[in-house]
Formats: structure tokens, C-alpha cells, sequence
């Protein structure tokens, strides 16, 4: 169920050795993290962070594994107060994990009927608080900058007259609205309806941008000189963050690009874990 999307790929990017230091800022259930620290022992030392204390919880920290319960939002003062020094490598995988859409129900998947919450710490805001509560020119922001929906002022109307008779609690009554508010030549493409209406608000819900771009400053100013940046991004605004970042730290003369393009999961991937397939890996190196 936890399948680690671009493994092999992330392995010899980010080349870990025995005796050197990994921060692993989306440590989930160790998918990444678990073969690493394979690579770093005996003397090496992973940090995993991971926000969701119920994922957390089914891991155990050990002598060369630290684990933290906190956002990647915070990496620097993680770092400075777990005195986690010489970081040869750091990991973001910023997919939502396959437990989030199958078993947290916690509404992630528009394929279930769940309630509207999307939150990956499980608590703070939730889907429920944006749909019912939100003006409908927020919710027409989100659709369209988050979500890069093609309805946005369609799908927001129709939400603020449907809360007006009740609240709009589950993935189900969602979806249905959704449905009935884009043309029905667009209901059956290539991929669901829903999908980036449920996109944007879980970005929204989480704050994803946001915290992608307060970590990658700091994930190169935590590193040591020759230390790897790895970042495994699911769709083209945060692909275009990084990507942007890269360049920019390149041509300040902070970074070395190692894909010049960013690297895809191959088609065998694909066949054995489908959601692999919006996968992109971009790295770096300290100079």
C-alpha cells in the first residue's frame, strides 16, 4: 500500500554512503527513508519528519533514525533543535500518501464518500470550513490558481447557493455538486471531473505552496557543501516552484542542477502503482 514512488531514482540522486547524514522531511511510513538508512549504516543518521501523528505513530525511532512530528514548513529550527549536523542529503516526496486516500477518511479521495476534512496533520482547518465558510470568490481563486480549473466561477456559484439550504459535509454531496455545474461533454475525460476542484482544496486545506517555497531555502541553507537536494513533485505548480528555485539558486551560484529535465517514474512503475504516474524528480547539489 505504501509503495515509495521513484526509489531507484531517488537513491541515485540523492547517493547516500555509509556514515553520512539524511534528512527525509515526508518521512510517511519510511518508504524512502527505510532503504537509505540501509546505504548510511552502520554510522549514519536519518531525521524523518512527517505532520500526520497518526502515520507517525506506526514508526519507532531507533539509534540512527530520529522521527519528528512536526511541519517541513519548520526544517531549520527542527534541525537546530534535534543539534542534527553535517546533512548530506535532504528528501521532500510531496505526494499525498496511498494511506491518506485509503484509509485516513479523512475525504481525500472523491472516489469514497468521506467527510470534507483534507487536513495531513488531522487537525487545524479542514475542506468543510472552505466549501461552507469561504467567500465565493475564494473558492473561485483556489479552483483556478490551485486547481487550474477550467469552471471555477461555475462550481463556486452553484457551492454558495447549495450551502445556503444545508451544509455541505461529505466527498459525496461534493462531487455530486461539482457535477451538475460543468457542461456534461466535460464530465467523462481523461481524467474525473473532481479532480482538481479536490486538488485545490487540499493545498488550500494544507497550505502546500506556501510551505514548498519557506522549505527550500532553508533545506540549502541546512546543507553541507556537495549535500543533494531531491524533490519528487505530483503536479505542475509545484513542480514549477522547484524548478524555478533551482534555477534561480543555480545562477546564484548556490546550486548545481543534476536533471536537466526532470525524471519521470518508467512505464513498469506506472503498471505496478498507477499513482506514480504524475510523478517529477528534480535535483541538486550544494557548491
Amino acid at each position: 500500500m505504501h509503495k515509495p514512488v521513484l526509489l531507484n531514482e531517488t537513491l541515485e540522486y540523492l547517493d547516500p554512503k555509509p556514515g553520512e547524514n539524511f534528512i527525509d522531511c515526508t518521512f510517511g511510513f519510511g518508504g524512502h527513508s527505510l532503504p537509505i538508512l540501509e546505504k548510511i549504516n552502520p554510522d549514519g543518521k536519518l531525521l524523518g519528519i512527517e505532520y500526520d501523528k497518526e502515520v507517525l505513530s506506526q514508526s519507532e525511532s531507533q539509534d540512527n533514525l530520529i522521527l519528528v512530528n512536526d511541519n517541513f514548513n519548520n526544517l531549520k529550527e527542527i534541525v537546530e533543535n534535534n543539534k542534527f549536523q553535517k546533512i548530506n542529503g535532504i528528501l521532500l516526496d510531496l505526494g499525498i500518501s496511498s494511506w491518506h486516500y485509503d484509509k485516513s477518511n479523512r475525504g481525500f479521495s472523491f472516489q469514497k464518500d468521506e467527510p470534507l476534512m483534507m487536513n495531513c496533520s488531522g487537525d487545524g482547518l479542514n475542506a468543510g470550513e472552505i466549501i461552507n465558510q469561504w467567500p465565493e470568490q475564494e473558492l473561485v481563486k483556489i479552483f483556478k490558481e490551485y486547481g487550474e480549473e477550467k469552471f471555477p466561477g461555475r462550481i463556486a456559484r452553484i457551492i454558495c447557493q447549495e450551502r445556503k439550504n444545508r451544509q455541505i459535509q461529505t466527498t459525496k454531496q461534493l462531487v455530486e455538486i461539482i457535477e451538475k455545474s460543468i457542461p456534461a461533454r466535460f464530465r467523462h475525460g481523461k481524467i474525473h471531473f473532481a479532480t482538481k476542484v479536490f486538488q485545490a482544496i487540499r493545498i488550500a486545506v494544507n497550505h502546500e505552496l506556501d510551505n514548498l517555497e519557506n522549505v527550500l531555502p532553508q533545506a540549502l541553507e541546512v546543507l553541507e557543501k556537495n549535500g543533494r537536494l531531491v524533490v519528487i513533485s505530483f503536479h505542475s505548480l509545484e513542480d514549477r516552484i522547484v524548478k524555478n528555485f533551482f534555477r534561480q539558486s543555480a545562477r546564484d551560484d548556490f546550486l548545481k542542477i543534476l536533471t536537466k529535465k526532470p525524471i519521470g517514474p518508467s512505464q513498469e512503475e506506472v503498471n505496478l502503482n498507477n499513482r506514480s504516474r504524475s510523478a517529477k524528480l528534480r535535483a541538486a547539489i550544494k557548491i
